[in-house]
């Protein structure tokens, strides 16, 4: 599959409008064509959006759960219509689809449920010295959010910010991937069957001049998925209106298989957080540390499962097509530099780079410098490197520019590990597991980006919290006032003096 290819096409009325078309990158048959959104529709788009979010929030929590729990259950009904157009877009296997939409419906529950408690007013300790104030916070919706999702999970990671960022309050407009057009529409359209009122989740479509056009339309924040490259880019032109971004940018995840590990478990993980989804995985496991004690064994059982895999266009296939042609040059570049740097293939060679696919590719033995371990590599492929203890694969696992996610797979060390890994998120004794919890915060810091998405703190990632204090009785002292007098001040010290200084 080539780069979506943009027509112009005339719209009868002495205007051309610019279209492009998703393709089937198993098979290049087109899919679906959709409109390039210009500077100046986004804009309109983002205008509308914002007399919606006024409509919208003002349904309160309650409202905003009961259509947010049916837009959930439409969802739910209709899981194979998704997944058939998510297997056309992207070609992973169905059952990748399927599990993709799972996580989805449970992160939608879970927003819904759980926007109020979060966010609702609460009370604070007013503190000593404001002990004549009440104290209160609450958290209201941002207005609009801008979300530019990614092609790779192109329902998942983008409702990761829409769900939680319409449970708070706010409109959403999204901009997916040029790759998977027709996903993005198709939550708009369903969304818009719950609430035909007004656009609160409304799309626009194209190439990277839509994004940037929705950075400069005057959102009131954009979540934006992608790689670091594209995310500066979307920095800057946020930069200049001073718009607040939320930023995942990928990962090099590293997973740790400590000497008293559960080996057969550690290796079923580490060839499924590798190769699932085509290694196209921003949280999938692309380096893993194993203390040379059990590295035998551990190598043994990742050739074993990684052969077993079956690689193809069937909607029952292990591994489908890479869905972005030049990620295939960069898996290929990986593959080719860590072999030229003394690495081996145990599984595959530069032969398995196949465009569209890839097949399952393991690494041994490759220096800490090259491609394979430094870079983000996208594809099926994984690194495997031997240690003398957890200590050094904690060590290494950290000296990467990412800080995404990580794994841990140890019986007595497994906490102690987890905590010391520099990561946003860590699964001990599984893979991938942090990213099923919609409790939990999913973000990094370095190279992967900063923010959080999912649970408490990716409710307030899309809301402005908002502090008051009300006097209660007047205070004895009134420092805070000309009319203070010339003792106030000293006497409010010694109080400070008797209570904090001793």
């Amino acid at each position: 599959m080539a780069q979506p290819a943009v027509d112009d096409t005339s719209t009868g009325n002495g205007k051309t409008r610019r279209d492009f078309t998703s393709t089937d990158p198993r098979t290049g048959e087109f899919v679906g064509s959709h409109p390039v959104h210009n500077a100046g529709e986004v804009a309109a788009r983002v205008a509308v959006a914002r007399i919606a979010a006024h409509w919208w929030a003002d349904l309160g929590f309650a409202g905003r759960k009961e259509r947010l729990d049916a837009w959930r259950k439409l969802i739910t009904r209709r899981v194979e219509d998704l997944v058939t157009l998510m297997s056309a877009e992207t070609g992973k296997p169905a059952d990748d689809a399927r599990l993709e939409l799972v996580l989805v419906i449970d992160h939608l529950h879970w927003a819904a449920g759980n926007a109020e408690r979060v966010l609702r007013r609460r009370g604070v300790p007013a503190g000593f010295l404001m002990m004549n104030q009440a104290a209160t916070v609450e958290y209201h919706p941002l207005g609009v959010v801008g979300v530019i999702g990614p092609w790779n999970y192109p329902v998942f990671t983008p409702m990761g910010s829409i769900a939680y960022a319409l449970a708070v309050g706010n409109a959403v407009v999204f901009k997916p991937s040029e790759y998977t057009p027709g996903v993005g529409t198709w939550l708009a359209e369903t969304f818009a069957e719950i609430v035909p009122e007004h656009p609160v989740l409304s799309v626009v479509t194209g190439p990277g001049e839509t994004g940037a056009a929705l950075c400069r339309s005057g959102v009131d924040k954009i979540a934006f998925t992608g790689s670091a490259t594209t995310g500066r880019r979307v920095m800057a032109a946020c930069a200049e209106t001073l718009t607040p971004v939320l930023m995942e940018c990928g990962g090099k995840d590293a997973l740790i298989v400590d000497v008293d590990a559960d080996v057969d478990a550690a290796a079923d993980a580490a060839v499924w957080g590798a190769m699932a989804n085509a290694g196209q995985t921003c949280a999938g496991v692309e380096r893993v540390y194993v203390v040379d004690s059990v590295a035998d064994e551990f190598v043994d059982q990742v050739v074993d499962r990684a052969r077993a895999l079956r690689t193809g266009a069937q909607p029952t296939a292990d591994v489908g097509p890479m869905t972005m042609p030049s990620q295939v040059d960069v898996v290929r570049s990986h593959i080719a530099d860590a072999l030229a740097r003394g690495g081996r293939a145990v599984v595959g060679s530069l032969d398995s780079v196949r465009p569209p696919y890839v097949e399952p590719v393991v690494l041994v033995d490759v220096p800490e410098d090259a491609l394979a371990v430094a870079d983000e590599t996208f594809g099926p492929t994984v690194v495997i490197n031997r240690v003398r203890d957890a200590d050094e694969a904690v060590e290494l696992a950290n000296a990467s520019r990412y800080a995404l996610g990580a794994a841990v797979f140890a019986k007595a060390r497994g906490p102690e590990l987890a905590a010391r890994l520099r990561a946003g998120m860590v699964s001990i004794n599984s893979v991938l597991s942090f990213a099923a919890v919609p409790a939990l915060p999913f973000g990094g810091s370095g190279e992967s980006g900063f923010g959080r998405i999912h649970g408490e703190d990716g409710l307030r990632e899309f809301a402005r919290a908002q502090s008051v204090t009300r006097q209660r009785f007047r205070p004895l002292l009134r420092p805070m006032s000309f009319r203070r007098g010339g003792h106030t001040v000293r006497r409010l010290l010694r109080l400070v003096r008797l209570r904090y200084g001793r």
